[in-house]
């Protein structure tokens, strides 16, 4: 028999663990569905703008969100979902353990996914010399010769995780200008193991078994051990979509003022909703969660009377 729940929110990131926590404190009977040590936020080594912490790691602060949201009664299941359908007044969901679950309400909050660079060899070389995550796999690269490429706050914040333990470490952004916040640019230009160089992209990426060099689109070549891919993320709305959930040109779940979506009793937070231009940080993810799970709360109370 399938499990009933007031509220289901699919993904475990700041977005869908705050929406848990506020969901069950409205007394609604809840479970998040999500890996969380998949949430972007666990990539960053250092958090300094999360009210509360002077510094945390992103891992660690993602452990506080979910020990808070299971300390209110919230079940996590650390599962994949792979299906959403309507279901006369439930949705059926179904994770990839092939477990099915009932629920009156939906919150997407799956986040999204690092942007590839989508250059020549780029899938030959992930594990063995390029990588997305840096807080993963920064320890494989000490005393070699690294490039990040991208010049946003993210990928500021990786050359000088890598800076720690690399030989050289090369930014490679294909403008004139990072960015980043003014205080980690700052801390960039003083660290003398860090190259930025301007104006560059990368054309491909050359080795044998393992990465070797890069060629970039204005005829230079870099021999580097490593490349971490640091120029944002998309958003995977394929289950929005199986939802009959409006998504814009970019790819990202169109939601109003109070995060519901077209579809009655299905609402988005976090990453993958909004616009691509809007502010992409755990407290305002945070914020979105918790407005979703009142949206639900309002929608469910509204269909008892």
């Amino acid at each position: 028999m399938n499990k009933a729940y007031d509220c289901l929110i699919i993904g475990a990131g700041p977005a869908g663990l705050t929406a848990g926590i506020y969901a069950t404190r409205y007394a609604l009977k809840t479970i998040i569905i999500g890996k969380p040590f998949e949430s972007i936020i666990t990539h960053a080594w250092n958090v300094e703008n999360y009210p509360g912490f002077k510094e945390i790691s992103g891992m660690d602060l993602i452990e506080r969100f979910k020990e808070h949201a299971r300390h209110f009664g919230v079940e996590l299941v650390e599962e994949e979902v792979v299906s959403a359908e309507k279901n006369n007044e439930f949705f059926l969901i179904t994770t990839d353990a092939n477990k099915k679950i009932k629920t009156k309400t939906i919150i997407l909050a799956m986040g999204s996914v690092p942007r590839k660079l989508n250059v020549p060899n780029e899938e030959d070389f992930i594990g063995k010399g390029v990588s997305y995550c840096a807080t993963c796999d920064a320890p494989f690269f000490k005393d070699k010769v690294v490039a990040v490429v991208g010049g946003s706050d993210s990928a500021v914040m990786t050359a000088l995780l890598l800076s720690q333990k690399s030989k050289k470490v090369y930014i490679l952004y294909r403008r004139e200008k990072l960015r980043a916040h003014p205080i980690e640019i700052k801390k960039v230009n003083s660290n003398e193991k860090i190259e930025v160089v301007y104006n560059a992209q990368i054309k491909k990426l050359v080795g044998r078994d393992v990465l070797e060099k890069i060629e970039l689109t204005n005829g230079e070549e870099l021999s580097v051990d490593g490349v971490f891919v640091e120029i944002g993320h998309v958003p995977n709305p394929v289950i929005a979509k199986n939802l009959g959930v409006k998504i814009n040109e970019q790819g990202f779940i169109i939601v109003d003022e109070h995060m519901r979506t077209n579809i009655e009793r299905v609402y988005s937070a976090g990453d993958i909703c909004g616009t691509k231009e809007k502010l992409r940080q755990v407290i305002t993810a945070a914020a979105e969660g918790a407005k979703a799970a009142r949206s639900a709360y309002e929608d469910i109370e509204k269909n008892k009377k």
